[in-house]
């Protein structure tokens, strides 16, 4: 009992005194340079650049060879993916990889979007921007900013594009239109990677920032998950009076989240900390849904924000110990359920098609390294340092909860960090790679939040 009351005390201690920091900051709009060597003192050539996926036949040879070299370990009998991706399916995915996945006609389906480079603090971004293929008489369309996280790429917004760009024609209103942008994250896929360190997720929401001015956008929205709801913030911590609206599937808040005293008693005390039914069915037993579920899938982050170059090396080395360290976690945070089974459930949600297209991305321009190392440079040194994370984010924001996202945030604790929610939704289904896995879901989502933000 007097346990039950202290805690509460605690809990009713820390919302206050967030709560009272209710003071509208932004960030610094600074500048940087990433780029080999000092900053030259010529200006930087700000011109956009068209670009293509090209198929390089020495690369797919050299994979072909990697691929007939591979020693496979034998997997424990009955492991399914308790101990990682179980090596009996890997097998099946790395034949299909070398005697049926078509990288040719990947490739022409990456270039059904226009691809650009630009050169920004010294780096070379990669972006697609799609625009609409019609619009209705006297509309524009809605520049919106999609961002991806790790171990994703731009092309995790491919399937979702169209719900955005032609809503019509694909069964949702079309009220309101949208032209694209997704960038590819420095150090990822077709973006160059910083030659120097402490390039984080600050740096890269201004990159981003500066691209959609260089694309003659004043406002915006913009929206993502993972690394990309990160960055996406911290555009909106950045430049609050140009961005429009939020919308992440995803969010970082546990240093703002007075977890303890509701992980304890919020089962039983729903209503005192502003749970719903659902949110107790999605956080408890927290045991299971918060301590467990954090330790069993956290080990790849404390590798990468510790030592990303070391396991790098291998990564880069091996295209089959890449696709199990990437894959293994389209599986498990897909849903954790998924584990159980002896294919870890991947071809329930995804194509090996679509699978192998990301591994491909992260093969072909040997960036696994450098983009782990965004975890160190964001991580490494924890992230109650930086002064984005004690920030609050005040422009609109909408936020979806998928049911099988890695950690389920209540409404209330969204609120705390971003005070002017105007949209929660739990999601019928789904986890972690949203717009990967369930793009029209996401799309409606973002129609949704975008009509009541504008109703406002």
């Amino acid at each position: 009992m007097w346990l039950e009351i202290f805690l509460t005390f605690m809990l009713a201690y820390a919302i206050y005194r967030f709560m009272s920091r209710d003071k509208e900051e932004t960030l610094p709009l600074e500048d940087g340079w990433w780029g080999p060597g000092p900053k030259p003192s010529a200006r930087e050539d700000d011109s956009i650049r068209p670009f293509t996926v090209e198929i390089v036949a020495e690369e797919v040879n050299d994979l072909h060879q990697r691929i007939d070299k591979t020693r496979f370990t034998p997997s424990l009998e009955d492991s399914c993916f308790h101990y990682g991706f179980n090596s009996k399916y890997l097998k099946k995915v790395v034949s299909y990889w070398r005697n049926e996945f078509d990288w040719k006609k990947q490739v022409e389906i990456l270039n059904r979007y226009r691809h650009f480079k630009t050169k920004i603090e010294g780096l070379d971004i990669h972006f697609i921007h799609v625009k609409p293929p019609w619009l209705p008489p006297g509309r524009t369309p809605k520049p919106l900013l999609m961002v991806h996280g790790w171990p994703g790429s731009f092309y995790e917004f491919y399937k979702i594009i169209p719900f955005l760009t032609d809503p019509k024609s694909h069964g949702l209103s079309d009220k309101h239109v949208f032209e694209v942008i997704c960038p590819s994250i420095p150090g990822y896929g077709f973006s160059e990677a910083a030659s120097k360190k402490g390039l984080n997720s600050v740096a890269v929401a201004r990159i981003f920032y500066k691209l959609l001015l260089r694309l003659g956008f004043q406002e915006f929205y913009i929206q993502g998950g993972d690394w990309g709801s990160l960055i996406c913030t911290n555009i909106a911590q950045l430049v609050p009076s140009h961005v429009k609206g939020l919308h992440v599937n995803m969010a970082f808040i546990m240093r703002t989240t007075p977890n303890i005293p509701a992980l304890l008693l919020g089962r039983h005390f729903r209503r005192l900390f502003g749970f719903t039914e659902r949110d107790v069915e999605l956080m408890f037993p927290w045991k299971e849904k918060f301590l467990y579920s954090v330790a069993r899938e956290s080990g790849y982050l404390h590798i990468q924000a510790t030592k990303p170059d070391t396991v790098g090396c291998a990564l880069n080395d091996s295209p089959v110990g890449l696709a199990a360290y990437i894959l293994e976690k389209f599986s498990t945070w897909t849903n954790s359920d998924f584990r159980d089974m002896e294919d870890g459930g991947l071809e329930r949600k995804f194509s090996l098609d679509d699978l192998l297209t990301n591994i491909m991305l992260y093969w072909t321009t040997g960036s696994i390294t450098s983009s782990q190392r965004f975890y160190k440079e964001n991580l490494g040194q924890g992230l109650n340092v930086q002064k984005h994370e004690q920030m609050k984010v005040y422009v609109p924001t909408g936020y979806a909860a998928f049911p099988h996202e890695l950690l389920h945030f209540p409404e209330k604790w969204i609120r705390l960090k971003y005070p002017k929610l105007i949209s929660y939704s739990y999601m019928p289904r789904g986890g972690h790679f949203a717009a990967f896995e369930e793009p029209e879901l996401l799309a409606r989502d973002l129609h949704k939040f975008v009509a009541l933000l504008e109703q406002q």
